[in-house]
């Protein structure tokens, strides 16, 4: 026996189905969408830019705002891509130099302390889909910079330390290496800074130890020092020669019969 379904019902749950789908599609979409805040630790004075990343190409606008609600008294600025006038501020403008751009992102110029808060954007796809995004931004200010100059200002001066004094010990090291070497390459019994020892061994072929006195009387330069052409050194006068004595009148007599035995001596007779 076959079981009859009534149309009313197919169609029923298939528009139900239909519905999950669409419902989830855009939860799904919205975890996508992000916001990247630049720089991450904004300071006082200094420009802002939220990026918006993840934004399908059929975005139609994008609304920010400043708050932790969405709402009209919350709204920065609206922007509509194509328009000739794509931005219009809202009433949380004020005073603020905020600039948006076709993908979404935003441009908070000269930032200050009191833009801190949450920023939201809500991009919308078509009347039925919107995507949002939420970040918390804090702007520091001139005290608070103050307060991290000291720290940040130690830790330069403790790096710049360190590193002098590794360089210091290599140095010192390098010195050391040097100064060693340089020691074992000189003999520890005969420095250079010492007199070489004279060699007393016999095998240098003379034992005799000579040593130098002073002489105790004046000397005259050999006669080859003087042809030279070097000027004589002063002598003393020459002694007198010592006064002959007379011969006796019988020494000639003496020496005849008395030759000298020496056969250089003796007479020879002439013809």
């Amino acid at each position: 026996m076959e079981t009859w379904t009534p149309p009313g019902c197919f169609s029923k749950g298939l528009l139900f189905s239909a519905l999950f789908l669409a419902l989830e599609l855009p939860q799904g979409s919205q975890a996508a969408l992000h916001i990247e805040m630049i720089p991450e630790q904004p300071q006082k004075n200094q420009d802002l830019l939220l990026s918006l990343h993840g934004v399908p190409s059929t975005a139609q606008d994008f609304i920010w705002y400043l708050g932790e609600e969405a709402s009209g008294g919350t709204r920065l600025f609206s922007y509509i891509p194509g328009l000739p006038r794509p931005q219009r501020d809202g009433s949380a403008m004020g005073q603020r130099d905020i600039v948006g751009f076709p993908n979404g992102s935003m441009l908070l110029r000269n930032a200050q302390p009191s833009d801190s808060g949450t920023y939201q954007v809500a991009a919308t796809m078509n009347p039925a889909w919107t995507m949002k995004a939420k970040i918390n931004v804090h702007v520091a200010g001139a005290r608070e910079v103050s307060s991290l100059l000291p720290v940040h200002a130690g830790i330069t001066v403790a790096i710049i330390i360190g590193s002098l004094a590794i360089g210091s010990l290599l140095v010192c090291g390098i010195a050391y290496v040097l100064v060693t070497r340089s020691r074992k390459g000189r003999s520890p019994r005969n420095p250079a800074t010492e007199k070489p020892e004279v060699n007393l061994s016999p095998e240098s072929g003379d034992s005799n130890i000579y040593e130098v006195m002073p002489s105790p009387v004046f000397l005259v330069s050999p006669i080859s020092d003087m042809e030279q052409g070097s000027p004589p050194m002063s002598q003393p006068p020459p002694p007198p020669p010592a006064s002959q004595e007379p011969e006796p009148e019988h020494q000639h007599y003496q020496d005849l019969l008395n030759p000298d035995p020496a056969p250089y001596c003796q007479l020879v007779p002439t013809s």
